[in-house]
Formats: structure tokens, sequence, C-alpha cells
């Protein structure tokens, strides 16, 4: 006996209705069905994107690491205060039975305020429909290398106007008293590195982890590897915490290299000549700031929801709240400016 079955009947419900990236899908027919109302799959999707962005983003923001971070919580305002307690003088001798003077107990305070900073892309319907590259998830990992080289941007730039520095000596013997009196011989050696050391240890600035640390651009790098005294980031204890970017110590400084390290060139430099800043940092020297709910953040619009009436675009982005940085401790950092080997080829940044 010969029996017919409607096999769609036991999988009505489930089969006729499955929940894809970006509509309903009916699996017996392959018609699609858009996203309405409140029921959407969004808010998956830009987890999703915000989890690449923050993985895409971190190895790219080398400056972030090295801040103190403060918090603002939700509704407390966008002016962050830090506050700094005066360094004691050391006890004096005792008179027996007679009271000594007390000391001045003081505090400082250093505030800042953070500003909102973001971009996006739209791309067409048709540009998703037609294109052979996954444009959505390449226009996600650009804006990630984006966001990441604003905010790492952003702190460099405040940080690198510290007010203590120290030029490198023109053939390592030549004392220079201004970046426009250095020139092509004026690399940055070990003896540097040590004077820039000597500075934030007579200044009793503490390490970070148990030692300095640099953020050293390639081209600086690239010179400074030569020397016999440098030990690479491999041979060190399997144990020691490893930051990103980190190529190498030498003296006591453990070197992050990137190609954010501030470079100039122009007005105020030798002729023709780009001059590397080295920022040589002790703990705690600036302060960031993360705001509550305001942190680096992926927003995606699908074409059901930016596309307009015709639903003809979707729309990529991130923004951040950030302050860039604020230095607290002028003498927890030093900058080494220098000039290197490929001075008369490199940009300004």
């Amino acid at each position: 006996m010969k029996f017919d079955f409607d096999l769609q009947m036991f999988g009505n419900g489930g089969g006729t209705v499955v929940n894809a990236t970006g509509n309903y899908v009916n699996a017996y027919t392959g018609a699609t069905t858009a996203f309405s109302g409140t029921n959407t799959l969004a808010p998956e999707m830009k987890t999703y994107y915000d989890k690449e962005l923050l993985e895409n983003a971190r190895p790219e923001m080398v400056h972030a690491q090295f801040g103190r971070k403060q918090a603002i919580p939700r509704g407390r305002g966008k002016v962050i205060e830090w506050r700094k307690f005066n360094t004691l003088a050391n006890a004096g001798a005792l008179t027996e039975g007679v009271i000594p003077d007390g000391q001045k107990l003081g505090v400082s305070n250093i505030t800042d305020e953070v500003a909102q900073y973001g971009t996006y892309v739209s791309v067409s319907d048709q540009l998703e429909l037609t294109a052979i590259d996954p444009v959505i998830l390449e226009a996600q990992t650009e804006l990630s290398a984006s966001a990441a080289r604003t905010r790492d941007e952003l702190i460099r730039n405040d940080i690198v106007a510290g007010t203590s520095v120290i030029y490198a000596r023109k053939n390592d013997t030549t004392d220079v008293t201004s970046r426009a009196n250095l020139d092509a011989t004026a690399k940055l050696t070990p003896d540097t590195i040590n004077r820039a050391v000597t500075f934030l240890k007579k200044n009793h600035a503490p390490t970070i982890n148990g030692d300095y640390v640099a953020i050293i651009h390639p081209s600086v790098a690239y010179d400074l590897r030569s020397s016999d005294a440098w030990l690479d980031v491999h041979k060190y204890d399997a144990t020691a915490e490893i930051f990103d970017g980190e190529i190498g110590k030498l003296h006591g400084v453990r070197f992050v290299e990137t190609t954010q390290a501030k470079v100039l060139k122009g007005t105020g430099c030798p002729t023709g000549l780009a001059v590397y800043c080295t920022l040589i940092l002790g703990k705690e020297a600036y302060g960031t700031v993360d705001v509550e709910g305001g942190g680096l953040e992926m927003i995606v619009h699908d074409k059901h929801q930016a596309g307009g009436p015709l639903d003809q675009f979707s729309t990529i982005g991130y923004k951040l709240m950030t302050n860039g940085a604020k230095i607290l401790y002028e003498d927890r950092m030093v900058r080494v400016e220098s000039c290197g080997t490929y001075s008369a080829t490199d940009e300004a940044n």
C-alpha cells in the first residue's frame, strides 16, 4: 500500500521562518522576508562588529597602554579631575621631649574634558549584491584601523608636547641644545637611552612593572637594534608580560614599536630631515579617560534601517568619547629627539 505524506506539514513554523543574519528565510522555498519593527537581529550583528572592532583596533592603540585610566560615570558630566598630593620632606632628628613641627600636606588637581569623535561609510544595496569581496566586513576592518589611529594620535599628540626633552648627540659625542641643530649623525644610541634613564631615576620616576617603557618609531629602532647591548623580546623571561608592539629591551627600558610614534619635519627641524620623538615613560605619567557607555563602539544599520524609502544603502561606523591624554607628571616622562638613517626620506605624521 502506498501513502503520500506532506513533509512540510511537520516542519511548519520552524521551516517557514528561519532567522538569518539579515532577514527571515523560508527553508522550503528560499523566499526571504525583511525584519520588521523589533523583530531584528541587528543587536546580534552589532555585538559581532563591536567585538571585531576592539580586536582589530587593540594592537594599534600603543600609546593608550601606559596611561593612568580614569572613568567618568554615566551622567557625571564631561570634565574629569585627577588629584596629586605633594611630596613630603624626609624626617629630621627628634629632640627629647620636644614636639616637632608637622609638615604641610597639600593636594593639587588637574582637569581635562572629553569630546566625541566618529565617522562612518555608506554601502549601497547594489554594491552589497554584486561585489566580489564582503564589503561590510572590509569596511569594518578599515574602520577599526581608523578608530585605533584616531585615539592613538590624540593621546600621542597630547603627551609628545611635554616639557622634558633630551636631544641626541651628533656622532654620539657633540651636545645638541635644540631640534634645529640636530643633523643626520644625531642618531638614537644606547648612551642617549642611558641619559634618559638617568633623568627619570634622578626624578624618582616609578617604573612600569620594573622597567621604563619607550615608544619608538621603526626607523629609530633600526639604528638602535645594532647595539650589542640590545636584547630582543623573545629572549626575555617567559613569565614576563609582553606589551602590544614590544620588540626589545636596553638599559632597563622596554621598547614598544609603532609607526604612530611622532615624526616631525619642516618648520623647526633641520633642513630636509625628519626628527623622531621617542617617548620614555614611567608609571602613570599621563592620564586617559573612559566614559561609561561612551567607549569605542561600532554602529551598523542595515539597509532596512538606514536605506531610506527604497532600502538603498547600509551604514557602518564608529564613535568614541575621549580626552586624548593629560600629562600628570612631567618628571615621569622624557621625550628624546633624534634623526636617523631614514631621516631624509621619512615624512611627518
